[in-house]
C-alpha cells in the first residue's frame, strides 16, 4: 500500500481502522491464550484456580524482621541491628573501645 497517495483525513480513517483492528486482534489473542491454558488444566485434572494459586507465600523484605546485633549496656531498651545509621550511643562506644561490650 502506498501511503504517500492518500490525503490527510484517508490517513486518519485508516489509523483509526488499524486502532480498531489491534484491539480485535488482541482480545482474539487472550482468548485463545485462554482456552489453552484451560485445556491445559483440564489435561491435568486440576481446576485452574489450584495451578494458579500460590502454594508458597514468599515473605517480602519489608517483612522480615533484622535479628538485633548490639544493645546499649547503659540501656536495654536501645539496640541497633546492625543496619542504617549508626546511633549516637554506638559512636560513643566505638570512640570509647568499648563496642565489644554492647554486642548481643
Amino acid at each position: 500500500m502506498n501511503l504517500s497517495n492518500l490525503n490527510l483525513a484517508d490517513l486518519k480513517s485508516l489509523a483509526d481502522d488499524i486502532t480498531k483492528e489491534i484491539s480485535i486482534r488482541e482480545q482474539d489473542e487472550v482468548m485463545k491464550a485462554r482456552e489453552r491454558i484451560l485445556e491445559i488444566a483440564q489435561s491435568v485434572g486440576m481446576p485452574l484456580s489450584d495451578l494458579l494459586a500460590s502454594k508458597q507465600r514468599k515473605e517480602t523484605n519489608a517483612t522480615k524482621r533484622v535479628a538485633v546485633k548490639y544493645r546499649d549496656p547503659n540501656d536495654s531498651k536501645k539496640v541497633w541491628t546492625g543496619r542504617g545509621r549508626k546511633p549516637s550511643w554506638i559512636i560513643d562506644l566505638e570512640k570509647s573501645g568499648k563496642i565489644e561490650s554492647a554486642l548481643v
